[in-house]
């Protein structure tokens, strides 16, 4: 009896020694798929926890669970599953692509798929298939990303939140409140964790409204860097496509397989030598320290509680060792004529161009704006919501391109706004500035009046980095005292992306301001335990700890073990 007792004993010490050497993590580990990152999902990957088609069926169930109340998401497709598991089988004999391999990215509705219909969030595209990808597509699909589904969005990029294909989405933080637009139905998946990896497109705030309604990081990035190849355009002087995702981590990584050269896009030779395959190089957490960062006041001052939830950031960012420079205004002019830049040139485009786009589609389509119109105008949806249909005959009564004021805005204004944005960068010698994405927390849907929602008037800062061209890059800041989103913004120069996602990343790293939205809690089966593969250095320790386990198992017989299964001008050169 002693000498069974003093085995005992000795097995215990000896697997409390081996337990000690090693990391907990190096024993078992956790993976969660809310606010799962990328890099969560591939280390679950890699431990055989986790496989692609697995993680495309937990989100299709929360999508099956969830969506019908927040309405983000217009369709799925229907091979997902079977491009999953051909995907695992390719990681399982030639290894992964890239870190989106397996990965399920949204799209917003307005990116061209060969095996989906793009619709542009409108009924009169409804069931379109376009003949092929558009190249950011076509770039996610060739790193190993599943291209999973595709979001509602403002109908052709433009106004509610929500088409005429599908109707308006709610923000998942408040269902009465407008996940912004036009890249809402995206922004609002994404909080919602229907999804990892969002795309959205961005003309005058498309991507970063959404971003600040939703909690979400998102890039506008410099005009050039991402192709515009594929995806319905609304004006292509302005007109980007970016990612929106839950960090900042997961858009540097999309924003590196998106970038790069496309000969069908013009705009993207000027970011030859100015681009990077992986943007997660710049990621420091360390950044902010020595960087000057201005303040632009002109953006604040229509929320109270937005601009303390951003005081606090600007505060913050001073203790991670950046220098501030308060109080930085662009020209009153410049505010001013930017409103009138910006419509002179989106309006006449959108007339111009939407027709090469609808030639692609089948001869049951529109083909020009007179064409949307006249479908429109039978809608019940624009009856209801009639602020896009404004905007067709808005865009439709505009000067032609070939027009003295377009050219104007076209050249001059444009030029205008981008001089002034730079003076304002190296006259005060800034490497960014910031100020709130939004002024104020997510609006009302239309048709909801809610007398808790203050937004003063004011200015808003987003179509500046449009007509720039340069990159703009939000990150979440903290919550209203109604648990509504709050983003910041870092605005730089052209091909300014690396810079800025180093200080996003660093008041992030900082701050965890980001947190789920409380309506779309975890499902069951969400939550998966697994064994992890130890670190060469760890197999000593693990050979005594199997050991002693291996004894305990002699000495207790029968106790079973759980098995966890679980055309366009190049703007910069």
């Amino acid at each position: 009896m002693l000498k069974s007792m003093m085995k005992t004993a000795t097995l215990v010490v000896a697997q409390s020694i081996a337990l000690g050497l090693l990391p907990i993590g190096a024993l078992a580990a956790t993976f969660q798929l809310e606010e799962a990152t990328v890099s969560e999902i591939n280390k679950a990957f890699d431990a055989g926890a986790l496989t692609s088609e697995q993680l495309i069926e937990l989100y299709l169930n929360r999508i099956d669970t969830y969506d019908d109340s927040l309405n983000s998401i217009i369709t799925v497709n229907s091979d997902a599953l079977e491009i999953a598991r051909a995907l695992d089988l390719e990681r399982q004999t030639t290894g992964p692509r890239s870190p989106l391999h397996g990965i399920p990215v949204i799209l917003k509705d307005n990116y061209d798929t060969f095996d989906m219909p793009t619709t542009g969030g409108s009924a009169v595209l409804k069931g379109s298939v376009p003949p092929d990808d558009g190249f950011l597509v076509k770039q996610l699909r060739d790193a190993g990303a599943v291209i999973f589904a595709k979001a509602n969005m403002s109908e052709f990029a433009a106004g509610v939140p929500g088409g005429s294909l599908a109707g308006l989405t709610s923000n998942p933080y408040n269902l009465e409140r407008s996940p912004a637009g036009s890249s809402g139905g995206t922004g609002a998946a994404i909080a919602a964790n229907f999804g990892v990896i969002g795309t959205g497109s961005d003309t005058g705030g498309s991507i970063r409204g959404p971003a600040a309604a939703n909690g979400l990081v998102g890039i506008k990035p410099t005009l050039g860097l991402t192709s515009r190849d594929g995806i319905i355009p609304l004006a292509l002087s302005f007109d980007v496509g970016g990612p929106l995702t839950r960090t900042v981590e997961d858009a540097a990584i999309t924003l590196g397989i998106m970038a790069g050269i496309d000969p069908a896009d013009p705009a993207t030779l000027g970011s030859e030598g100015k681009f990077f395959k992986d943007y997660m190089q710049f990621l420091d957490k360390d950044a902010l320290q020595g960087a000057r960062i201005g303040v632009a006041r002109d953006f604040f001052g229509r929320n109270p509680e937005v601009d303390q939830i951003v005081e606090n950031a600007i505060a913050k960012m001073k203790t991670l060792g950046a220098t501030i420079v308060d109080s930085v205004f662009y020209p009153p002019d410049i505010l001013t004529a930017k409103e009138t830049i910006y419509t002179r040139v989106r309006w006449p485009e959108f007339k111009d161009q939407i027709p090469d786009y609808l030639a692609t589609v089948g001869d049951q389509y529109p083909k020009d704006l007179d064409d949307i119109i006249a479908l429109a105008e039978k809608d019940d949806f624009f009856k209801q919501y009639p602020t896009r249909l404004n905007l067709f005959k808005n865009e439709q009564a505009s000067a032609s391109i070939t027009d003295p004021d377009y050219i104007d805005a076209f050249t001059n204004g444009r030029a205008l706004v981008r001089n002034a944005a730079l003076d304002l960068l190296n006259g005060n010698s800034l490497d960014a500035l910031i100020y709130p994405t939004s002024g104020c927390p997510a609006s009302p849907l239309p048709g909801i009046t809610d007398p808790t929602f203050v937004c003063n008037p004011g200015l808003s800062p987003t179509n500046i980095a449009n007509i720039s061209g340069f990159p703009d890059i939000q990150v979440p800041a903290g919550f209203t005292s109604d648990d509504l989103p709050v983003t910041i913004s870092f605005f730089g120069r052209a091909y300014s992306e690396p810079a800025l996602l180093g200080y996003a990343y660093a008041f992030e790293q900082a701050t965890k301001a980001r947190r789920p939205p409380d309506l779309f809690p975890a499902l069951s089966g969400e939550e998966i335990e697994y064994e992890t593969v130890p670190e060469p250095g760890m197999i000593p320790a693990l050979a005594v700890l199997g050991i002693s386990a291996f004894g305990v198992k002699v000495i207790k017989r029968g106790k079973k073990q759980n098995k966890y299964q679980p055309e366009t001008v190049v703007l910069f050169s």
